[in-house]
């Protein structure tokens, strides 16, 4: 109770964690690795707040530095997802005459 007095409920590592989950199944229906990316951060979110300690206190305090930490590693994870998994080579087609010349 005394995350829920300090930080609401952003502060409980179980709203990250659930948040993650929800934008990773909406990402389903949003391809693009938009949402992908904000669910990493979200899940990294959760587990250091789960882990505890005073990274974790101090995170679960501070709902700012919460924002913050979540805004850095869900940039992070969708730079990660864009150069690993992102455009391929070739997708793009380059036209060398219009059709509408002849």
């Amino acid at each position: 109770m005394e995350a829920l007095a300090s930080g609401g409920l952003w502060g409980l590592w179980w709203v990250w964690l659930a948040l993650a989950l929800g934008l990773a199944i909406f990402e389903i229906l949003a391809p693009g690795f938009i949402l992908l990316g904000f669910a990493l951060g979200a899940a990294v979110v959760g587990l250091l707040l789960a882990l505890g300690g005073p990274l974790g206190a101090y995170l679960g305090a501070s709902f700012t530095l919460t924002l913050a930490v979540f805004a850095v590693f869900s940039l992070i994870g969708w730079i990660g997802l864009r150069r690993f998994m992102g455009v391929r080579k070739g997708q793009v087609k380059t036209w060398e005459r219009d059709i509408n010349e002849d």
